[in-house]
């Protein structure tokens, strides 16, 4: 856990995200090799994913916003929008297994993936055009997508940003301080949805092991602020060429875990 929460929280702070892409497929196998009840593994992960993102998130957001790199008008408006998602996901997370929510989502990673990385890069400031629609539809999707898997969102919240007009740097810290609002109802979605199903898993609240947050907070929230602070240095261009190439990786690892999950 402490070797993995090194790379999970630079990686925070680095793309914007709340690292859960790195910290669930780990707690999976944490998780499954403790002896850990395979019908709520996935849960469990995800659960305790959204606790460790919430302070990581808060850390990332700080560091992005004295770059004055942070929307929190386009966070206002999408945060209403965002928790109905959520708490749609959480719902659908209780009721489903896990195989084909890792499968939807490694299919979602692949095209955002392939989308940054033929992204053609506008040498003048694009003008941000994001209207009420655009927020409502973009708002659910990415919390009920985040929900079942544990994420902050920006993996979907940076190209959708970047597609309206958003710099690369505006919209991963914009994404960031979005991350936060679907891991503090995330988190509170699976604790009440894990007392409620009564999993009673051991050194755990609901679908939140404890021993894990504890270890990994510390270490994420910090390295979330050195990550900030090395993509402010890096060019924009590169930056989205990295963020499509760190995808294709995240989305190579759930389609391992996928075709390997019993």
């Amino acid at each position: 856990m402490i070797i993995t929460a090194i790379p999970a929280g630079f990686a925070a702070g680095l793309f914007g995200i709340g690292g859960g892409l790195i910290t669930v497929p780990i707690l999976f196998y944490i998780f499954s090799t403790a002896g850990i009840e395979p019908q709520y593994l996935m849960h469990l992960s995800v659960g305790t994913s959204f606790a460790i993102i919430i302070p990581t998130s808060i850390v990332s957001v700080v560091t992005h916003h004295q770059h004055k790199a942070v929307d929190f008008s386009v966070v206002k408006d999408y945060g209403f929008f965002v928790i109905i998602g959520v708490v749609l996901g959480t719902i659908l997370a209780a009721s489903l297994k896990s195989k084909p929510l890792i499968l939807f989502f490694t299919i979602v990673v692949y095209i955002l993936a392939f989308y940054l990385l033929f992204l053609k890069e506008k040498e003048s400031e694009l003008k941000i055009k994001m209207g009420f629609p655009a927020k409502v539809f973009a708002g659910v999707i990415t919390g009920f997508i985040s929900a079942p898997m544990g994420i902050g969102g920006a993996i979907m919240n940076v190209p959708i940003l970047k597609f309206f007009g958003y710099s690369i740097n505006k919209a991963i810290g914009s994404a960031a301080a979005i991350g936060f609002v679907i891991a503090l109802f995330g988190v509170i979605g699976f604790f009440v949805s894990g007392s409620y199903l009564k999993a009673n898993l051991p050194f755990s609240i609901g679908f939140l092991n404890i021993p894990a947050f504890l270890i990994f907070f510390p270490i994420t929230a910090f390295m979330a602020r050195l990550g900030a602070k090395a993509s402010h240095r890096i060019n924009k261009k590169k930056m989205t060429k990295y963020f499509g190439i760190f995808l294709i990786v995240i989305g190579s690892k759930f389609l391992f875990e996928y075709l390997t999950y019993f």
